[in-house]
């Protein structure tokens, strides 16, 4: 049976392949080319990709991301829709699936919602509510460094709260929004945001949100 993790995978490289390797992304300072590179080094060079979040690593994932940038565009392509090499933690469908469905989904909108022509793109409730269960699992880690309270509310009613602080502002919007607000593409991302006036405009503006 296909995963959520697999099914985003092969969107994102068709995404990717269809707009080419110079096309703009919401990553700042990335073209779709160092997107893709991202990608592949995240899975297949784990002794640089941890520089995603160590510092004292970040100089040998810039360097091994050049390497991969690189490469020809559409052997980036190949890497990604193949997946990770065969002794890759990655290979472990629970882990794939856990690690990689909303990775690949963000990575998507990093490139859909970046062109000019861009629309949106319609999904199912059966993976709103997975990408939901995913968000509530990190929403705490990925709000923590916000200057003010923030509670994510969907539209039914369901919450979670990012951070405790105050005065709080609630954004409330589908879980696949409130995903990519929460992972600092507040400007893409289609929420509603109730609160101090100013709190409102911080957190919208701010690069306190993701990682």
């Amino acid at each position: 049976m296909s995963t959520f993790a697999k099914r985003e995978r092969l969107l994102l490289a068709e995404l990717l392949e269809t707009v080419g390797p110079e096309a703009p992304t919401l990553c700042e300072g990335w073209r779709t080319r160092d997107l893709a590179a991202h990608v592949v080094v995240r899975e297949r060079r784990p002794d640089a990709a941890g520089g995603i979040i160590v510092k004292q690593l970040a100089s040998r994932l810039d360097r091994t991301m050049e390497e991969f940038a690189a490469k020809p565009y559409e052997e980036l392509i190949q890497l990604i829709r193949t997946g990770p090499p065969r002794f890759s933690p990655f290979r472990i469908k629970q882990l794939d699936e856990a690690s990689n469905t909303v990775e690949f989904y963000i990575h998507g909108e990093d490139v859909r919602r970046a062109q000019p022509d861009w629309t949106p793109r319609e999904l199912d409730p059966v993976f709103q509510d997975a990408l939901w269960s995913r968000l509530e699992r990190t929403a705490r880690l990925m709000g923590r460094g916000t200057p003010t309270g923030l509670v994510l509310r969907r539209p039914d009613g369901r919450t979670a709260v990012a951070n405790r602080g105050t005065p709080v502002v609630t954004a409330t919007g589908e879980p696949s929004e409130l995903l990519l607000f929460l992972y600092g593409r507040q400007s893409a991302a289609t929420v509603d945001l109730v609160g101090d006036e100013d709190a409102v405009t911080a957190l919208h503006s701010g690069k306190q949100l993701g990682v």
